[in-house]
């Protein structure tokens, strides 16, 4: 593959994503450059590139620009570059489309449950005997799934992602949802929006919610064939449920009057009306490529869901303690909040520029309590206050050496035997936390020290 041999590129940023990037460069013989704010990051690069440390525009001679996914528009280097500047994505779909045979991409996006229905999906891929890997913003780099020869990628796409790609033509795509988030980045909701739309450009499907009326108003922007999803009945040309049963009434030789079951609402983990929806999104892509309803329920049931999300770390005292630190935003929160009828929630941390009325409003006859921490904790106490005015409110000071203990601790002096102690922090974890994964642990750590303060013991998972 002659593709950028010689080249010279600059690649921004040496995370997950820009290390896979300048990797894959440099087994196409560019001369990559990669450049990064974190000097000790750099130095532990094993590959053979330069390396540039907080330069604000590129190097002279400098041909192409990709940039990992959260570097903003109006950084300097990006800003101020004289060439094209890409994406991880972009060059991913650049590089399989030299290749004798290009995989086939079934793309991913919304605000939340993503990372959920590409694993789904993956399972469902590989219970029909495919050649498929989940890749994206999910773990493994797109450029790398592509490079290994995978015939069918799962996809998953964050807005930033979607924003520097301009390329890319998925065999289905899907917008799983779309609400306030990143509004820091994109500027407005409505930028936000016109990003993950991108996903939909050349699509042959255009797989989307039907109860999101904003992502049913993108999928109509575009001429091609559109597959609903929701939870209720499906209509012809889109997937559903009928009493317990997953149904596709799209991808049937007879959609008028012919419906495939697909799978049951107890094949679905996590359980949950949010993650049903997933699994019907995933159905839906995984349908679109011609894959049997044998194999979606079979994915279904062999899907193990990821790490903290919706996960019940112990049941203690006549509780139930759950870990869904994944939530970072107002969305993602209230999924979990409407699976349980008793809560005694915890939340907090960095909103990003989201509101939390809404999701106070809706939620507010669920609640026993409300425990707050983070930095924009303040507000969502506040937005608690507003529409919940009966429920107790409890502060995790600032100074806190432990916060989360503190916060469990709060949270089972308010709740009551049947209620559900649940971390869902409707905000992003960096002001306190390493990230969402940390911030998780710190939950099922402090849960296991003050369950296991009950019984005498270490506690239980």
């Amino acid at each position: 593959m002659t593709l950028y041999a010689g080249t010279r590129v600059l690649v921004a940023g040496a995370g997950v994503a820009g290390t896979g990037v300048a990797r894959a460069l440099v087994s196409l013989g560019a001369e990559v450059t990669v450049a990064d704010g974190d000097a000790a990051r750099l130095a532990a690069l094993e590959l053979d590139v330069r390396t540039a440390h907080a330069i604000t525009e590129p190097p002279a001679g400098t041909e192409l620009v990709v940039t990992s996914p959260g570097w903003r528009p109006d950084s300097p280097l990006l800003a101020n570059a004289a060439v094209e500047v890409i994406g991880d994505v972009e060059l991913a779909w650049r590089i399989g489309e030299t290749m004798p045979e290009p995989p086939v991409w079934l793309a991913i996006t919304g605000t939340n449950g993503k990372t959920t229905t590409v694993g789904m999906l993956e399972s469902i891929l590989l219970a029909a005997g495919l050649d498929a890997v989940a890749c994206g913003n999910v773990g493994l780099p797109v450029v790398d799934a592509v490079l290994a020869g995978h015939r069918v990628l799962a996809v998953e796409l964050s807005s930033f992602q979607l924003h520097w790609q301009s390329s890319m033509r998925a065999h289905a795509a899907a917008i799983l949802n779309i609400a306030e988030d990143h509004i820091d980045w994109h500027g407005s909701l409505e930028e936000y929006a016109r990003a993950k739309a991108r996903v939909y450009t050349g699509a042959r499907y255009a797989v989307h919610n039907t109860a999101d009326e904003l992502v049913t108003r993108l999928a109509h922007e575009v001429e091609t064939q559109r597959v609903g999803f929701g939870l209720d009945t499906p209509r012809p040309g889109g997937l559903g449920v009928v009493e317990d049963l997953l149904v596709d009434r799209a991808f049937t030789d007879d959609p008028v009057n012919e419906a495939a079951e697909l799978a049951t609402l107890a094949d679905v983990r996590p359980p949950g009306p949010h993650n049903v929806a997933n699994a019907l999104a995933a159905a839906a892509l995984a349908r679109a490529y011609g894959v049997g309803p044998d194999a979606v329920r079979d994915g279904l049931r062999a899907f193990t869901p990821g790490r903290h999300r919706a996960e019940v770390v112990a049941e203690a005292g006549g509780l139930t303690y759950v870990n869904d630190s994944k939530a970072t935003n107002p969305h993602a929160a209230g999924g979990s909040l409407r699976a349980f009828d008793s809560i005694v929630w915890i939340a907090g941390g960095l909103l990003k520029g989201a509101t939390v009325d809404d999701l106070a409003r809706e939620v507010s006859g669920r609640l026993r309590g409300v425990v707050v921490m983070g930095a924009d904790g303040e507000v969502i106490a506040g937005s608690v206050a507003r529409h919940a005015p009966d429920v107790p409110v409890e502060r995790v000071p600032s100074g806190d050496d432990e916060p989360m203990i503190a916060a469990v601790r709060a949270a089972r002096a308010l709740a009551r035997p049947g209620d559900v102690v649940l971390l869902a922090p409707a905000a992003a974890s960096l002001d306190m936390f390493r990230d969402y994964a940390h911030r998780g642990e710190a939950f099922v750590e402090a849960v296991r020290r003050l369950t296991g303060e009950d019984h005498g013991g270490t506690g239980a998972r």
